[in-house]
């Protein structure tokens, strides 16, 4: 199986299946110097995991994460940095159940990566999909994790969930503070209960829905990104379809740029104390494929799980009609956790597009 590896200068490649051992991630590419420890990578994995409230799968993973390379003590400092070599992350799994997958292991779930593996591969892990499974994204987060730290602080990445099913959220009752104190990534608070309410009733149901994240980064400086085939937005947009479940991205206005006139898209400049102010920012902080100092804004479409308890119609790997319907452990929404995976490939690629910039800028 080729193509595990995201990036180009800052490079990752993850490693491991939802039901093995353990899973991870290789960064290579890092510079030296960059505080890094366990604990600066944990609290990112914490959001991501399983078994954090009833909304999500509950699978109890304690997604507790190891670094076995890389990093070495600071006399300076005091603490651990990196040495510039292969940071090397581990995530053990604790809590597989292989034999919840037994009676599908010869059929092929409607809309999940079953039958492609199969038709690719001749052979797949049925075991929770092996590779397919969104708990490869582990390895992404914790990566992600390394990636921040070589941001630093200035920029600032944040996602959010603004839409469940056909339940979006008021935009004017948008609060920051609010992602971080609800299990669902809200940034309305009133819209909480009505989301609960309807993936209860889903959970029930046997059955899932899809949902719209949405991803900021701040404090990006103008300049980063290329102009014909290494463009911001492109390798951004690569990277959050690469999200399993994502069918959908947009950017800045997205789709809703083709109902615009073009006086009303062009984000209008006028004389700032340190460069340009910008009126507004329907083209998501990038024009040319370069970043243009405003906040990179982004939407992805999650589709529905796959994994449900409703009867549906599929194929045997013998190509005989039979019907299907998934036990075991699944998130109803998985756009719930796909929000701070969709952060971390923001924070992947534009840290690699940083170190690009500053390899070629100075």
């Amino acid at each position: 199986m080729s193509h595990n590896s995201f990036g180009k200068m800052f490079r990752v490649t993850t490693w491991g299946e939802s039901h093995g051992p353990a899973l991870g991630a290789i960064v290579d590419g890092c510079p030296p110097g960059i505080p890094l420890s366990e604990a600066l990578i944990q609290p990112w994995l914490d959001r991501r995991r399983p078994g954090s409230s009833r909304h999500v799968s509950p699978r109890q993973e304690p997604d507790q994460v190891r670094i076995l390379s890389g990093v070495f003590e600071d006399d300076r400092t005091g603490g651990p940095v990196t040495t510039g070599a292969p940071i090397s992350l581990m995530i053990e799994n604790r809590d597989a159940r292989s034999k919840d997958y037994d009676a599908i292991r010869d059929k092929w779930r409607p809309g999940h990566a079953d039958y492609t593996y199969d038709a690719k591969y001749g052979l797949r892990d049925y075991r929770g999909g092996g590779r397919s499974s969104a708990r490869e994204t582990a390895a992404r987060v914790a990566a992600g994790a390394v990636a921040r730290q070589v941001l630093g602080d200035a920029v600032r990445i944040r996602g959010a969930l603004v839409q469940i099913g056909d339940l979006a959220i008021d935009r004017d009752a948008w609060s920051d503070a609010e992602i971080d104190r609800n299990p669902l990534f809200s940034p309305d608070p009133g819209i909480v209960g009505t989301w609960e309410g309807h993936l209860d009733q889903l959970r029930r149901d046997g059955s899932s829905t899809g949902a719209i994240v949405e991803v900021c980064a701040s404090g990006l400086p103008a300049g980063w990104g290329e102009p014909v085939y290494g463009k911001l937005d492109a390798e951004l947009a690569g990277a959050m379809m690469s999200i399993p479940a994502a069918k959908g991205v947009e950017i800045g206005a997205g789709f809703a740029a083709a109902a615009m006139r073009g006086e009303d898209a062009a984000d209008e400049m006028r004389a700032g104390a340190d460069g340009p102010e910008f009126l507004s920012n329907h083209n998501g902080g990038v024009l040319g494929g370069i970043s243009t100092g405003q906040d990179i804004v982004m939407r992805i479409a999650i589709k529905p799980t796959s994994s449900i308890r409703v009867e549906r119609r599929t194929l045997d790997r013998d190509f005989n009609e039979t019907t299907i319907e998934t036990r075991g452990r699944h998130d109803p929404c998985v756009g719930i956790r796909a929000v701070p995976v969709a952060e971390a490939m923001m924070a992947l690629t534009l840290a690699d597009q940083y170190l690009r910039h500053r390899g070629q800028i100075g």
